[in-house]
């Protein structure tokens, strides 16, 4: 019986082997996967940015005529602008509130 018990143990230690042998080049594979869906993730943020940087480079005019209109509007009616202010104000504070 005891050649049997070794045989097995021999055999048991090849299979264990072999397992880590598999188990490392899984390991390897996944990694590699793991960079390349890294590298893919990296490439759509920068190409998200890029597309999301020319849009508002593009818009940067018409946002600064209607900066000047409001800027002008608040000027020739400064207690409109305090009201509007402070109704935003009061928005702003009932949504952190509403939240707690």
């Amino acid at each position: 019986m005891a050649s049997f018990s070794t045989l097995s143990d021999i055999d048991l230690e090849k299979q264990v082997a072999a397992l880590s042998r598999e188990l490392a080049a899984l390991r390897k594979a996944v990694s590699k996967r793991g960079g390349a869906y890294y590298e893919d993730g990296r490439d759509a943020a920068l190409d998200t940015y890029s597309d999301l940087a020319e849009r508002l480079r593009d818009a940067m005019p018409a946002i600064r005529r209607q900066g000047r209109v409001i800027e002008k509007s608040a000027r020739d009616h400064p207690a409109a602008a305090a009201v509007v202010g402070l109704v935003l104000l009061g928005l702003v504070a009932s949504l952190l509130f509403s939240r707690r």
